[in-house]
């Protein structure tokens, strides 16, 4: 059931219905995040190899962008917006608490979203090894498990509080094993690289949106889904060219 009420939150992929579900069983579908991660993973690295023959590459890595917002059904973009519109306009942590929460789109949060998928597209159509395709969405939402594990949050209540009542460190650790081996099994070492690097540089960001709003949010660690998910190209990317260069 767990896997089920995983797929059921980050995608709109038909599940079966599970009516009574409670914190503990939400904190237990965190460890099969990335596992939800490793199907559209797979969708996405087969569509990649499938449109490539009949698209040129900059449409491919459009409707790649576009087929991961449809599948995860945007609520991950629209956490970012959310994000930005309460981190910029707001001068204290309740203000910008407060702003999160109101319904609709400001011009800061329009902008997050508008950059993040740019810089997707970019990071998607010029990676050179196609597996980052595949391990983009898993290590991305195994990082927000890490978050919603480590990082206090910010309201007594909201969409993300019953994740964090529920988490606990075996969540964490299967989320991280499946997490482990789905990067060795794509990229071996420099998987294990990029898998860190993700880790470290999300917590700078997870400790920032601390620093503002006192917590994480559940519109949070949607940002912090989408943030991860061109982190691990472009740092796929960066590697690519170093070992390019020393080679």
């Amino acid at each position: 059931m767990s896997f089920w009420l995983a797929l059921q939150f980050l995608t709109i992929i038909p599940t079966p219905k599970i009516s009574v579900v409670d914190a503990g069983k939400l904190g237990a579908s965190l460890a099969y995040f990335p596992a939800v991660g490793l199907l559209l993973g797979f969708i996405l690295f087969g569509l990649d190899h499938v449109l490539g023959y009949v698209l040129t590459p900059a449409v491919v890595a459009a409707l790649l962008v576009l087929t991961l917002a449809v599948l995860s059904g945007g609520h991950h973009l629209d956490g970012l917006a959310d994000t930005c519109d309460g981190l910029v306009s707001g001068r204290t942590p309740e203000e910008r608490l407060e702003l999160i929460t109101r319904s609709g789109i400001g011009a800061f949060g329009a902008a997050g979203i508008g950059i993040i998928l740019l810089l997707k597209f970019a990071a998607v159509y010029s990676v050179g090894d196609r597996t980052a395709l595949f391990l983009m969405p898993v290590l991305s939402r195994w990082a927000v498990v890490g978050t919603i594990f480590a990082f206090p949050y910010a309201r007594a209540s909201g969409l993300g509080a019953p994740y964090k009542q529920g988490v606990r460190w075996q969540h964490l650790l299967i989320a991280t094993v499946i997490a482990l081996v789905a990067s060795l099994a794509a990229f071996w070492l420099m998987g294990l690289a990029v898998m860190l690097f993700v880790w470290a540089i999300i917590c700078g960001i997870a400790a920032l949106l601390k620093s503002k709003l006192g917590g994480l949010t559940g519109d949070s660690y949607g940002a912090i889904v989408e943030v991860s998910e061109v982190m691990v190209v472009v740092l796929v990317m960066v590697i690519e060219r170093l070992v390019t260069r020393w080679s």
